[in-house]
């Protein structure tokens, strides 16, 4: 056999054997690109779930919000109907059983806000609460009671019923419907603060240990609109309570009994 013959015969076996040479590819750049391709993943599935989110907050809380003030508004007036004990409210001057936690303590009307501007206000503060409408700090006095009838609301999200809060001016009312009465408050001075200050709800506000004798309303909501570090206070005083059995409802909000 020739030389050449011997050295084909040996490259066919090493062929069929699979150990020739052969090149061997390797691409450095490989594990960089799919290390690339799923962080471009993560963030593509991340933006999403942000907007999402976003969507969420800025749209659909809003949603919700809206149809659970319009249930709570339902709710209150048929209690009302029914002479149920859906806050029949006070004389001036008078007592009432505090109503339980989320409960409806009457509606709130501000025709600074909207022509048709009206709230159910409940009992309690929490994120439930103020998901359904406005909240009664449940310290604080009844509407027409001696002290400070003290209300917080959303002012971005979750149907954000103060979000123009800042656009009240002094002499503004806000009227307030009880089963038996409608209470006529007019705001007299706004004040930002901080978070902490809770003294704005006190019977009288930023002087504690001090006895009330007059029949005050503060509203609070959050500042900027859509941040958290300040609040936005109203404060204002009442001037008249009429009976709802006696008097038509006042003239700014006549609509009023057809809320639904």
């Amino acid at each position: 056999m020739s030389r050449g013959a011997r050295i084909g015969s040996v490259t066919e076996v090493l062929r069929a054997s699979g150990s020739g040479t052969r090149s061997i590819s390797h691409d450095p750049v490989g594990p960089v690109r799919r290390a690339i391709g799923l962080l471009g993943e993560v963030l593509i599935t991340s933006g999403v779930l942000i907007l999402l989110f976003v969507v969420y907050q800025l749209f659909w809380t809003n949603v919700t919000a809206d149809q659970a003030a319009a249930a709570q508004t339902s709710r209150i007036e048929a209690q009302w109907a029914a002479g149920g004990p859906a806050a029949s409210g006070v004389a001036a001057g008078g007592s009432a059983a505090v109503p339980p936690i989320g409960s409806g303590v009457g509606l709130m009307f501000i025709p600074r806000l909207g022509d048709r501007w009206v709230e159910p206000v409940l009992q309690g503060v929490s994120l439930t609460d103020l998901a359904q409408g406005v909240g009664h700090y449940p310290q604080t006095a009844l509407p027409g009671q001696v002290g400070n009838f003290a209300i917080a609301g959303h002012r971005a999200t979750h149907g954000q019923p103060f979000a123009y809060l800042d656009q009240l001016v002094p002499g503004d009312k806000v009227y307030v419907e009880t089963r038996a009465s409608w209470y006529t408050y007019v705001v007299d001075r706004m004040q930002i603060v901080l978070p902490t200050d809770v003294g704005v709800i006190l019977p009288v506000p930023g002087q504690p240990g001090v006895a009330p004798s007059g029949r005050l309303i503060t509203l609070t909501t959050c500042n900027p609109r859509w941040g958290s570090w300040q609040r936005l206070i109203w404060f204002g005083h009442l001037v008249s309570v009429t009976s709802k059995a006696d008097s038509p409802p006042p003239a700014a909000v006549a609509w009023a009994g057809n809320t639904s």
